[in-house]
């Protein structure tokens, strides 16, 4: 990485906006963000990027503002790098993510009901038992993928479970999470791999979010009883329950895994939880502040804006930088430190404003009940080899944790 004060160019696109000579989606940005965060942070409120013609926010107040005003920077033209505006998204756009009001009140409403306090409070005890099986039966092993053996397989064993997939065909789960978070990057190698089983993957995914293969007692057989009360057609309770198995299954992947990672490398902070199982909650929390597994999302702005006291013009891609904001010095303190007592309320790592997380409480009850059963039967938790990576144009995280437990 260039020193920051050579990446700064003398001319911008955006006036008052510091160009700087970045790409999001290089390796080694994608591999290793924070430096790359500092520098956009640091370079001011609004950066320009030519390379994308993309501004980035990426101080919090800057991020939480706009994420906050869905009236000026909206959805409905792409949550990604593409303006749904000007380009032909690759699959019927969501109409919960990728939407705007009046659209997404309405489906926003359906979503709530089913992921409501009393349907997830029934789902816990399940959880709860699961977990303890699966990490009992790591323990006995003693050196395991983090990834493929926890991370991967707890979600995998519950998730679907909880929406009413069929048991047969769901490793086609994964594949399509990484081609949905792909494709809100550009169209480069990464986006490129991941689609090369596309046509297979999406079919079998669109024909499990029809009402016939889904279970009548799941989450899916909920967003289509809106649709028999008439809050929903058929065919968006259909796009309801896509959206659900799109973004609710590697977000929280990646959550379980950084959390693992986190844990083992600040043991000082695994001692203090198994001290104060109570903490739990707020060291979950921590994870996805410090560690965000989703990076960044687009808006468009739907008019012409301004931030602190620069012109955006309307139709102007903007990257809004989560993780970055998330570790913004201006609004944490020792932002860059791991730990598991800090009250994280208010970060934007599952966003903010009318389009934060649906799905966010399901996600927290799948992370906390992993964590509880780690502290209940985990005394050691170490890494035990190199991690690796998984790439990815929109998601961080880890494709290889290797372990030891016990």
């Amino acid at each position: 990485m260039q020193d920051r004060n050579q990446d700064a160019k003398s001319e911008t696109t955006i006036e008052g906006a510091i160009a700087l000579d970045i790409d999001p989606y290089a390796n080694e940005f994608l591999a290793n963000p924070y430096a790359f965060h500092a520098s956009l942070r640091d370079a001011g409120p609004v950066v320009y990027l030519p390379k994308y013609d993309v501004v980035v926010l990426a101080r919090y107040e800057a991020v939480r503002a706009a994420l906050d005003d869905p009236a000026t920077f909206c959805s409905r033209r792409g949550v990604g790098l593409s303006d749904f505006q000007l380009e032909e998204p690759w699959r019927p756009p969501s109409i919960i993510l990728e939407a705007d009001a009046p659209l997404h009140t309405k489906t926003r409403k359906v979503l709530n009901e089913a992921l409501s306090r009393s349907a997830l409070a029934e789902l816990a005890p399940r959880f709860d038992r699961q977990a303890v099986e699966l990490v009992d039966g790591l323990v006995a092993k003693g050196h395991i993928d983090g990834i493929k053996d926890l991370a991967e397989a707890f979600p995998l064993s519950v998730f679907p479970d909880a929406i009413g997939v069929v048991k047969e065909g769901r490793q086609n789960l994964l594949p399509y999470g990484d081609m949905a978070f792909n494709a809100f990057g550009p169209r480069n190698d990464l986006f490129e791999r991941s689609f090369a089983n596309a046509q297979t993957v999406t079919a079998w995914v669109v024909e499990q979010c029809e009402r016939h293969n889904l279970s009548h007692d799941g989450i899916g057989a909920s967003v289509y009883a809106a649709a028999d009360r008439g809050e929903v057609t058929g065919e968006e309770a259909g796009l309801l329950v896509r959206s659900l198995l799109t973004a609710g299954l590697d977000t929280t992947i990646f959550a379980i895994g950084a959390m693992l990672y986190c844990l083992a490398q600040h043991p000082a902070q695994w001692a203090k939880l198994q001290a104060e199982p109570r903490l739990v909650r707020s060291a979950f929390t921590e994870v996805i502040r410090y560690m965000s597994p989703a990076q960044t999302f687009f808006r468009t702005t739907n008019s012409n804006a301004e931030v602190s006291g620069i012109q955006i013009p309307e139709g102007q891609k903007i990257l809004l930088c989560l993780a970055a904001a998330n570790r913004d010095p201006r609004q944490w303190q020792d932002a860059d430190q791991f730990q598991v007592d800090r009250r994280a309320v208010g970060h934007v790592g599952f966003g903010y404003g009318v389009h934060v997380c649906v799905g966010q409480q399901l996600a927290r009850l799948e992370g906390e009940a992993v964590l509880k059963a780690l502290i209940s039967q985990v005394a050691l938790l170490e890494l035990d080899g190199e991690p690796r990576y998984r790439m990815n144009n929109t998601l961080h995280g880890f494709d290889r944790l290797p372990m030891r437990i016990s």
